[in-house]
């Protein structure tokens, strides 16, 4: 089930300012958010046989497995048992969310052993993984959400496409609680005994305590252990603001001002109501109503959606309100689509971040990534990001083979190359194809992807012809080329962000076609390689931009890097 949906999404200009006006008038009627449901396990009960018919889809239905539509319950061990029958189904599957509203707690989550691009690279903290609603090692699989609310609770990924093909994940809303990324939003201002003070308004589902100069945050209470699932205090680690009277959004410094809403303060008094007063010592003017000090912590433990090692995986006709700890990341995967989707946080919230980092990441992926019609807004980093990653050679073992190296701190433990994948070295300092350095990868010994039995950041790999004479370690990376997306993004709309809109680098063809941009703090079409940093790949060579739209944009809308150890091709 699909809901009307018009192309071009969000493209009006003013949705800042109108979430400012839909905040400001809950300022008096909205008050802390209600306890937690209560816990039941429910009760698993046969689902329906499959439709009859030549080439029928079989319908699962996650209540006939004892999920509850109706919220008070705990429905992730009957999501998970749901997906579990229809993957013994074998053939086509339906598996549907009746209208509702589902409780999705992380405590009795299917648990996998994952590593993930860009996340927290080879930190065994964060290896295990807790998934909501997981597809995996599946063929031809719709989940079909029905317009339902899937509220997420604790620190979890949403949905995931393991190792299968032909799937589909549509038709819902996807909201968090209490996320690790905390918008305290000015609902005023002003001054008094000569100090100035600003009163900042908490989202609902938080718990904190006044404590000093300082608070100390909670997520909500697991109903499973009566512990918080997360703690922090004051300023988190990271901090950015947006104004929501103009849709600027700013890391570091606003116009020379701290981005802390710390910084400075002589007195914290909680007033009730979810609202805080911050007294500062200062007699400069305080922020005015309507900005937001978006906070949050710096490592991203587990990606919200995850796509690996799958064919054909497509999501449509959902709305995210938060993606918990890195975005939606299609790692080594074929064949990405994206469409009507829109990443915003609900109006009545009291939050504006839609993400903590990236929205959609693309690491090493084939085929083609499609992205259409969608809606991305009010990201902490960048809302599209397509590459591939360069690991650095270590060493020459033989005449055919040779050890590489994940570099980057947030990047390892999954593979880089597979048997019968073209392999491309790089010369670092010009960014070139090294002559001769392109050949078939015959073996691989290195990471898996999803267990510590090997190194998790060497592979040794071998190739299908010799090694160039003179390749020095530390000198030259690798790319997988095999791995190198066609990409189309088209008729999108951006806004609101502190850092690119679309980053993308690939050897394969790419049109921007139809976007609108609206308040990008920096480039909002940024192109390069890079193998010094983030070791993201590759070079790009078929680029084409057209019939885009750029507002109110903060720096040059177009960037090609031409830094060393970057490379870029208008």
């Amino acid at each position: 089930m699909r809901p009307s949906t018009s192309r071009g999404v969000g493209r009006a200009r003013g949705a800042a300012s109108a979430l400012l006006a839909s905040l400001l008038a809950l300022v008096l009627v909205t008050g802390p958010a209600a306890a937690s449901p209560a816990v039941a396990s429910p009760a698993v009960v046969p689902a329906a046989t499959p439709a009859a018919g030549d080439g029928a889809r079989a319908v699962v239905d996650v209540t006939d497995f004892g999920a509850d539509p109706s919220g008070a319950l705990d429905s992730t061990p009957a999501v998970a048992a749901a997906l579990d029958h229809a993957k013994d189904l074998g053939g086509p599957t339906r598996v549907v969310f009746p209208t509702g509203t589902y409780q999705l707690y992380p405590d009795r989550a299917p648990v996998r052993e994952l590593y993930v691009s860009n996340t927290v690279g080879a930190d065994q903290r964060y290896k295990d993984k807790r998934i909501a609603i997981l597809v995996e090692d599946m063929d031809d699989v719709v989940v079909d959400g029905e317009g339902s609310r899937l509220v997420m609770h604790g620190e979890q990924t949403i949905f995931a496409s393991i190792r299968s093909r032909d799937v589909v994940f549509e038709d819902f809303t996807a909201e968090w609680v209490a996320p690790r990324t905390l918008d305290l939003t000015v609902v005023a201002a002003g001054t008094t005994n000569g100090q100035t003070y600003r009163d900042l308004r908490v989202p609902d589902g938080y718990g904190y305590a006044v404590d000093g100069t300082t608070v100390r945050w909670s997520g909500e209470t697991s109903p499973y252990t009566g512990v918080p699932y997360w703690t922090d205090q004051g300023a988190f680690g990271y901090q950015q603001v947006v104004d929501l009277a103009t849709g600027r959004s700013s890391r570091g410094s606003w116009d020379g001002a701290s981005t802390n809403p710390f910084a400075g303060v002589s007195a914290i008094t909680d007033l009730g109501d979810g609202r805080l007063r911050f007294v500062y010592a200062a007699s400069a003017a305080p922020a005015p109503v309507g900005r937001v000090f978006q906070m949050r912590r710096t490592h991203r433990d587990t990606p919200a959606g995850f796509v690996w090692e799958s064919e054909r995986t497509t999501v449509r006709d959902a709305t995210f309100g938060h993606l918990h700890g890195f975005g939606v990341v299609a790692q080594l995967t074929e064949d990405l689509t994206i469409d009507r989707v829109r990443f915003r946080a609900a109006a009545d919230s009291w939050r504006t971040s839609a993400a903590s980092a990236d929205l959609v990441q693309v690491s090493g992926g084939r085929g083609t990534v499609t992205i259409t019609d969608s809606d991305f807004g009010f990201a902490h980093d960048d809302p599209i990001n397509v590459h591939g990653t360069y690991v650095e050679l270590v060493s020459v073992d033989g005449p055919r083979t040779a050890t590489f190296a994940y570099r980057h701190g947030e990047t390892a433990g999954f593979p880089q190359f597979y048997a019968g994948d073209e392999l491309a070295l790089v010369d670092k300092a010009t960014m070139t194809d090294v002559p001769g350095g392109t050949a078939t990868v015959v073996a691989v010994d290195g990471p898996t992807g999803t267990d510590t039995s090997h190194d998790l950041t060497r592979m040794t790999v071998t190739l299908d012809r010799d090694l160039p004479a003179g390749i020095a370690p530390g000198a030259v990376v690798a790319e997988n080329v095999t791995y190198t997306p066609a990409v189309e993004i088209r008729g999108n709309h951006f806004e609101s962000v502190p850092t690119r809109g679309i980053l993308v680098t690939t050897r394969k063809p790419v049109l921007v076609e139809d976007n609108t941009f609206d308040q990008m703090g920096m480039a909002s079409i940024y192109v390069s390689a890079d193998a010094r940093s983030w070791y993201e790949s590759s070079v790009v060579r078929d680029l084409t931009i057209r019939g885009n739209t750029f507002t109110r944009a903060q720096s040059p809308v177009i960037w090609f890097d031409r830094r060393p150890g970057a490379a870029t091709r208008p």
